[in-house]
């Protein structure tokens, strides 16, 4: 019986997580690559993705020896980057339809580890400025405490009238 709460309390909290999520930014699954918003700040935040074996695409990245894609880890620095993003800018949110958060530029990813199915990353985004309606940014992933990708970014928020 406490075993059936307590598995019923971990789901809500897991769905008040992803509410939030859900709240900031317009990624949905199977394209959602955070699955908790770990802090946010005045100038950055913090996520996290457990890299669970059953997502699709380690079917085919390397049969046998799946290995996260790179391109998916900088998208998860993207999305973490839109999530600080809807915080920062209070007065408009980007699930709407008439704002879209676009990347805009990447420079400098560079990949340090692999990431592999089972393991619990962190990731982490800072502001470094704004230009006009860019906002650039750093990003990095822990990966077991090491550094698994480190990128500079900018997204800009798009309204679909532009």
């Amino acid at each position: 019986m406490h075993l059936k709460i307590l598995k019923i309390a971990l789901l809500d909290l897991i769905n008040i997580k992803m509410e939030e999520i859900h709240r900031r930014i317009p990624h949905r699954p199977p394209f959602l690559f955070i699955d908790n918003i770990l802090e946010i700040s005045d100038n950055g935040a913090r996520a996290s993705l457990a890299v669970r074996k059953d997502f699709a695409f380690f079917e085919g990245h390397y049969p046998g020896n799946p290995i996260m894609p790179g391109v998916l880890l900088c998208e998860s620095v993207f999305q973490t980057g839109a999530v600080f993003l809807a915080d920062h800018l209070k007065e408009q949110t980007l699930t709407e339809d008439n704002v879209t958060p676009v990347l805009s530029r990447i420079r400098d990813a560079r990949f340090k580890r692999m990431v592999l199915p089972g393991d619990h990353i962190e990731i982490s985004v800072s502001l470094k400025d704004k230009m006009g309606q860019f906002y650039n940014l750093t990003g990095e992933i822990m990966n077991k405490d090491k550094t698994a990708l480190t990128i500079s970014f900018a997204l800009a928020l798009v309204k679909d009238s532009e």
